[in-house]
């Protein structure tokens, strides 16, 4: 076998073999029917503002860095429905569909991409460190693994305190190969803390697969290593996912840690900069085709759920509601320079720097003239 052969990635979902339903009353199936379209109106609402908001980074409205949960929205949706009002959450700079599925304003979320005072963190946050403790969401991280040992120490607090809430920790393939995965995972097995850390596995770290990168490439299993509950699951169905999530929550909040995997795709790059060449044609043509948007759509059309005019107007809502958050944000006032340091600090700290940029750190000492002897 060549190494080409041996490190290709595997781009069919995972098999998830599920015993045969009992048949559900009436009443049962229309619940159902209609917690299924919601999620279809939840992914065309991500689908439209991340979008509009790749739309909003070739104006130069947004700055920095920017990434996109294009093809994830059916892991987003999923993972969210199984989170109360009381959990906590916290995820990676791939975080708008997240943020907007845990109640936090579409504009908001637009404003804090454009760096305005209405934003999430009030335009010093950006796409990737938007903040909201009133909806519980705690920090996008710009770092990889940033956030696994805070989320670990969340739910620490949470288990001094002996309250019934959970924490949700999301991270990207590549995050669990770095030493704070294990370190987190580790002690939240020992102590047995109320958290359900999530792997969105979407075969890419930045540019590299996940078999050229991981050992073990089918990562759920290294819950093992810490007897950690753990599951894989197809992150292209949001019914799939919401159950698995659902699950997961459950243990979590018995009081055990569990390590949920969802396997999905990303439709662009890494950023909206990257175009995406280590891909080759045959990989982006399926990567499209498997389009969870698009699939769960025509899903839905199949089952008698809803038809085309339907489909329809629920693109349209979305698009209406992506281009009222761009107007909102656009309209919104870029911060006062002097406001930068208001929030370096929850409390205020002695002695903390409020230089701005290029200032020097010292007042500078007078220049003394030399004499010249004549």
């Amino acid at each position: 076998m060549t190494d080409t052969a041996r490190t290709k990635r595997k781009t069919s979902a995972p098999n998830v073999v599920k015993p045969p339903a009992a048949p559900k009353a009436p009443g049962e199936a229309a619940v159902e029917g209609e917690r299924k379209v919601q999620y279809y109106r939840d992914m065309m609402l991500i689908r439209r503002f991340e979008e509009r908001a790749a739309r909003g980074y070739t104006q130069a409205l947004v700055g920095g860095y920017c990434h996109l949960n294009l093809g994830e929205e059916a892991a987003v949706v999923g993972l969210m429905t199984a989170l109360r009002e009381t959990d906590y959450l916290f995820t990676n700079y791939r975080e708008h569909g997240y943020a907007i599925l845990r109640g936090i304003d579409p504009k908001r979320v637009m404003a804090e991409l454009y760096g305005r005072v209405d934003g999430v963190s009030k335009g010093w946050g950006g796409s990737m460190h938007m903040f909201d403790l009133t909806h519980r969401l705690l920090g996008g991280y710009g770092i990889v693994g940033g956030q696994l040992p805070l989320a670990t120490g969340a739910a620490l607090a949470i288990d001094y305190r002996s309250l019934d809430e959970i924490v949700m920790c999301t991270m990207g393939d590549g995050t669990a190969n770095i030493g704070a995965f294990h370190e987190s995972l580790n002690i939240a097995a020992l102590w047995q803390l109320p958290i359900v850390y999530v792997i969105i596995n979407n075969h890419l770290g930045m540019g590299t697969t996940v078999d050229k990168a991981s050992a073990e490439p089918e990562l759920y299993k290294r819950g093992a290593s810490y007897k950690m509950a753990s599951e894989r699951v197809n992150g292209l169905d949001p019914v799939l996912v919401a159950e698995a999530a659902a699950r997961a929550v459950a243990t979590a909040r018995s009081g055990k840690p569990f390590l949920l995997e969802v396997v999905t795709e990303r439709l662009r790059g890494h950023s909206v900069v990257d175009p995406a060449k280590y891909r080759t044609a045959e990989e982006t043509a399926l990567v499209k085709e498997r389009d969870p948007v698009h699939t769960f759509a025509a899903r839905l059309v199949a089952e008698g759920l809803l038809d085309e005019a339907a489909l329809t107007q629920i693109d349209e809502q979305a698009t209406k509601r992506a281009n009222e958050a761009h107007a909102f944000a656009e309209a919104s006032a870029m911060p006062d320079v002097s406001t930068l340091f208001d929030y370096t600090y929850a409390t205020p700290v002695a002695n903390d720097s409020r230089r701005l940029p290029g200032e020097p750190l010292f007042e500078a000492a007078p220049r003394v003239t030399p004499e010249v002897a004549t």
